[in-house]
């Protein structure tokens, strides 16, 4: 037989309900005052485990919640046509399940859970259900870099191999005359310059990804075994680096977007220049002052049951689990579900390694939007965020956001409405993440949403898209 001690919470309720009997020393209890020792002893011990319940509670709350959507501006009706919109996504099987929110002038003004989690467990979503964010790791990594900026231990202008001197002379890969467009062939030169502090930020460095699959850097990371951060990896993020390091760049520094292992590396320049593991720094200068009690890089045991399952959109309509085991989309494209809770807990991705809530990812972009604090803790000045989403990259193509789009430190920014075809404000700032997680924030409108799913391929049937349209469309002031 085996058995454990209950947590606290089931403690308390046990309590409570008079099942856990309670005795202190003294003459031989009769009947009246074993009761009367019993209550004693229960408020007191009641009293203990609610101090250590609502400090952790007091933290992990969500933010305030408006008493209606018009307290905050937005139309009931509106937000009532996206809460149908997603129920119509489910029934589809466009998605499993998902968690929406939006919030206005710092209140919560749509908390909705729709469909499921885990179908197959017959696990329904939740508010507090967890999702891999994966690429929305990165704004947290970029504020990370930007708190030691504040503290002045480097420049944005910095070469990043005064940190990290595998960097040094780096060498960019450029396309011979003899090469075809099918096969083209690449010669080695020197770059112009280094890479700076500021090129990983905005992705300008020349660092790309495995999985965009351009066949001749494709091939060059997956023989030097460059990770990704989407599979287990027994080593660390130096590990890795160092394969980065020795590779070509696609490009000159700073003169052009290739969306790539940037913040990774960054991770690996904030554990150089703090002297703390990326997880530790996290949790002590973000997590913890933000109350994101439910953000990691690997689950605690106890929490595992509340991730989601992830699932593929299958060819001629509906939805396939992917299971825990490695994936492989394509030749370069390969990555698990599983990597928050198997294997090594050593390699902090940067770039694409956390999990988190809805609830916790609402909290940081409310910091964001209130110029770099929440609740009386200041991360970062309102400066620092003002240069964080202003557009950085200039007039540099940002294929991946489209026309109209630039890149801050850490988001992708819509400079001109009209250009881009999306709905918002000029200055809304934006990410995304590899299994259909989005996010944004309009500063004008003081409005952040969020939708997490667990979804391959990326954005299937619009679902993120459209979500971004009705919500801002529920706006009525």
């Amino acid at each position: 037989m085996s058995w454990r001690l209950p947590g606290p919470r089931a403690l308390l309720w046990s309590v409570l309900d008079g099942h856990v009997p309670v005795a202190i020393p003294g003459p031989a209890p009769g009947p009246d005052r074993r009761e009367t020792v019993m209550n004693v002893a229960a408020r007191m011990l009641v009293s203990l485990l609610l101090v250590l319940l609502l400090v952790p509670t007091a933290f992990a709350q969500n933010l305030p919640k408006a008493a209606t959507p018009e307290e905050v501006g937005l139309s009931t009706a509106r937000l009532d046509v996206l809460r149908a919109a997603l129920r119509d996504h489910v029934a589809q099987k466009h998605i499993a399940g998902a968690v929406g929110l939006i919030v206005r002038n710092g209140k919560i003004a749509y908390l909705d859970a729709v469909g499921m989690a885990d179908i197959e467990a017959g696990t329904p979503m939740a508010p507090d259900t967890m999702f891999r964010i994966a690429s929305m790791t990165k704004p947290i990594t970029s504020l990370a870099a930007m708190m030691l900026y504040e503290e002045g231990r480097f420049l944005l202008s910095d070469p990043i191999s005064r940190f990290l001197p595998e960097f040094k002379d780096p060498k960019v890969a450029v396309r011979s005359p003899g090469g075809s467009p099918f096969v083209p062939n690449y010669v080695l030169v020197p770059a112009k310059r280094e890479i700076t502090i500021k090129d990983l930020l905005t992705h300008t460095s020349g660092l790309s990804y495995q999985f965009w699959g351009r066949p001749y850097f494709a091939d060059l990371y997956k023989k030097a075994g460059v990770a990704d951060g989407l599979l287990q990896n027994p080593g660390t993020m130096a590990d890795n680096v160092k394969k980065l390091a020795a590779l070509p760049l696609t490009n000159q520094p700073g003169e052009a977007y290739e969306y790539g292992l940037n913040t990774d590396v960054l991770g690996r320049l904030v554990e150089v220049v703090s002297g703390m593991s990326l997880d530790r720094f996290f949790q002590r200068r973000i997590f913890e002052p933000l109350g994101m009690s439910d953000t990691y890089f690997f689950l605690p045991e106890e929490k595992i049951s509340r991730l989601a399952a992830v699932y593929m959109t299958a060819d001629g309509g509906g939805l396939r689990r992917l299971s825990e085991e490695p994936v492989t989309e394509n030749e370069y494209t390969v990555y698990t579900t599983s990597l928050q809770y198997r294997g090594a807990r050593t390699y902090f991705s940067g770039g694409a390694g956390l999990v988190s809530t809805a609830g916790d990812y609402a909290r940081f972009c409310q910091m964001m939007l209130n110029g770099g604090a929440l609740n009386g803790v200041r991360l970062v000045s309102r400066k620092t965020v003002e240069l964080m989403r202003a557009n950085q990259t200039g007039d540099l193509d940002m294929w991946l956001g489209g026309p109209g789009t630039g890149f801050g430190l850490g988001f992708a920014v819509i400079r001109d409405v009209g250009q881009s075809a999306q709905i918002g404000s000029p200055g809304t700032y934006y990410w995304g993440g590899f299994f259909s997680t989005d996010f944004w924030i309009d500063p004008q409108e003081k409005l952040v949403g969020i939708l997490m799913t667990q979804t391959r391929p990326y954005g299937a049937a619009n679902v993120l898209r459209q979500f971004r349209v009705l919500a801002t469309s529920a706006i009525a002031d």
